[in-house]
């Protein structure tokens, strides 16, 4: 986890247990060399989302989506404060398919953000000067055919696109998952269809929160056990994708992160 630390920015060590502790792909602070600073993402964040959500900015994405894509940034940060859940829906089984993330869903759908897939193949065309010589003692241009690579750029999914910005949201899946969903918005920005892309994933200090929620089956009924080991070192939780940021997985993607946190868990003082 060794990382050049911003001082202005870190998550809350005493919220993490040993095993996230001792994973060399998780990294606690933002690096400074390539991510913006608090004071520069609260010039364009609003006040009342940076309460309820852990906020990282990389290659100047929060300063890029308010200042070129205003209306996007209001979808979003207007989505951010109207999401609410509760330990009903941290309990439910479904992982990324749960129903925290089709709440989410149910939020920006409306608005237009859909879900976009790229594709593309790839031209080579290769100008040759040599020149054939005929019997006549004519010459001819020699042409080469162009090579055409099918299939070069498939398959890259995002969840939410709107105009130029993306968003993928990853509740509960293998952490592997946000490295596909980094290539995919880096992609989606080397061919021009994007500007940035946002992130909004756990927060780590969701994890002591965990243990205080019952697990529950499809029916709701409790198994007897809590929520933490679905919700495991190895899953999509802050400190696995500032790791991927911090080494660079975006490319030269512009990445808005937001964490979310127990704030937003409305029964949560309830007994």
């Amino acid at each position: 986890m060794a990382v050049t630390q911003n001082p202005d920015q870190g998550m809350d060590v005493n919220a993490l247990s040993k095993a996230e502790l001792k994973q060399d792909d998780v990294d606690l602070v933002p690096n400074e060399h390539i991510a913006d600073s608090a004071e520069d993402i609260e010039k364009h964040i609003r006040p009342e989302v940076l309460e309820l959500y852990d906020v990282y900015s990389y290659r100047h994405a929060a300063a890029i989506l308010a200042t070129s894509f205003p209306e996007e940034l209001k979808e979003i940060e207007d989505a951010l404060l109207s999401f609410r859940m509760t330990k009903h829906d941290i309990g439910m089984p479904g992982g990324n398919e749960s129903i925290i993330p089709k709440k989410f869903s149910g939020i920006l759908r409306p608005l237009g953000w859909v879900e976009a897939r790229i594709q593309g193949d790839l031209n080579v065309r290769v100008e040759e000067h040599s020149e054939l010589f005929l019997k006549d003692g004519k010459t001819k241009q020699r042409e080469r055919e162009a090579a055409q690579f099918k299939g070069f750029i498939d398959g890259h999914k995002i969840d939410y696109v709107k105009g130029r910005v993306a968003l993928d949201l990853e509740w509960n899946s293998k952490d592997q998952t946000y490295d596909r969903d980094l290539y995919a918005m880096r992609t989606f920005h080397e061919c021009g269809v994007i500007s940035l892309g946002v992130m909004l994933t756990r927060s780590e200090k969701l994890n002591p929160v965990f243990d205080q929620i019952d697990q529950l089956d499809k029916n709701g009924d409790s198994v007897g056990k809590s929520v933490k080991a679905k919700y495991g070192a190895s899953t999509t939780w802050m400190g696995k994708l500032l790791y991927r940021l911090n080494t660079g997985r975006n490319g030269g993607c512009p990445v808005l992160a937001f964490g979310i946190t127990p704030k937003l868990i409305t029964d949560l003082e309830e007994t």
